[in-house]
């Protein structure tokens, strides 16, 4: 109840920012960790074929783009972040800031994921680069997906 209390003494702004934060942190802790992830792949597949330089770099990278996702967002709500913002606009920058929050950490985890098994699977010789380029970009959808909604919202509010 306390929680509830203090969500309705807050300012309409700070709501919206509340949302921005949590955006960009969560897209960033999951391409981080997305990044380590396949990277940490990436470095036990060099001791084996460090030829295959070029792709694990790519692989390992994959799982970035949701960190740069919650700053698309960010430039799409940007110019709602206004003193006169209403308590409607803020709610709403706040749900679609948390949808691609999460989705966009969620994905770049499990992107991380896919793409170090490929790098695992090049490091021992097969060849599945594009193979697992393809499977990656599944994941990766679904952070496009949320990024859509959050412009959807911001473009109709």
């Amino acid at each position: 109840m306390i929680f509830y209390s203090d969500l309705t003494a807050m300012s309409a702004i700070s709501i919206a920012y509340l949302g921005v934060v949590l955006m960009l942190t969560l897209c960033g802790i999951g391409s981080a960790y997305g990044v380590t992830i396949s990277g940490n792949a990436a470095v036990g597949a060099m001791s084996k074929n460090s030829n295959a330089f070029g792709s694990y770099l790519v692989l390992s990278a994959m799982s970035g783009t949701q960190g740069l996702y919650g700053f698309v967002g960010y430039f799409m709500v940007k110019p709602l972040l206004v003193e006169s913002i209403s308590m409607f606009q803020a709610y709403a920058i706040l749900g679609g800031a948390m949808a691609l929050g999460l989705v966009g950490m969620f994905s770049a985890l499990r992107q991380g994921k896919i793409c170090a098994n490929g790098i695992t699977a090049i490091g021992n010789g097969h060849d599945v680069f594009g193979k697992t380029v393809v499977l990656a970009a599944f994941p990766e959808l679904y952070a496009i997906l949320a990024v859509a909604a959050v412009f959807m919202i911001s473009s109709s509010i």
